[in-house]
């Protein structure tokens, strides 16, 4: 089951009523953070030193960045693929350049904890 995630923010659930949706919060969090801005962990986040790149090299630098954080801050999953909701040069040019990823729970975590049925 591959599970779509979008950078923009809806919110925090300080209490997340599930374990699926703890992991997309995690992921969306990540995705959504740039480097240097969470003070005890300097290396959360993204990169945001591709701010000023040409539209290619900054898709190519945030996807393997995206791959990169997730792999890292949760572990629970894994990418599938990474896209970007819009590229078109107006909205790069904007500065909206949002990454859009696919997950999947890691099957190892599933089987621990009896399956898609018990999250």
């Amino acid at each position: 089951m591959q599970i779509d995630v979008s950078a923009r923010l809806d919110g925090i659930d300080f209490a997340p009523k599930d374990i699926l949706t703890e992991i997309i919060q995690n992921v969306r969090t990540i995705i959504s953070t740039t480097q240097f801005s969470v003070p005890l962990d300097r290396r959360f986040g993204i990169d945001g030193t591709v701010i000023d790149l040409p539209l290619p090299v900054a898709m190519a630098r945030i996807s393997a960045e995206v791959i990169r954080a997730i792999t890292e801050y949760e572990p629970r999953c894994r990418v599938v693929s990474v896209d970007f909701e819009s590229t078109e040069a107006t909205d790069a040019e904007e500065g909206h350049l949002l990454p859009r990823v696919s997950i999947a729970i890691k099957d190892e975590w599933l089987e621990s904890v009896g399956g898609y049925e018990s999250i």
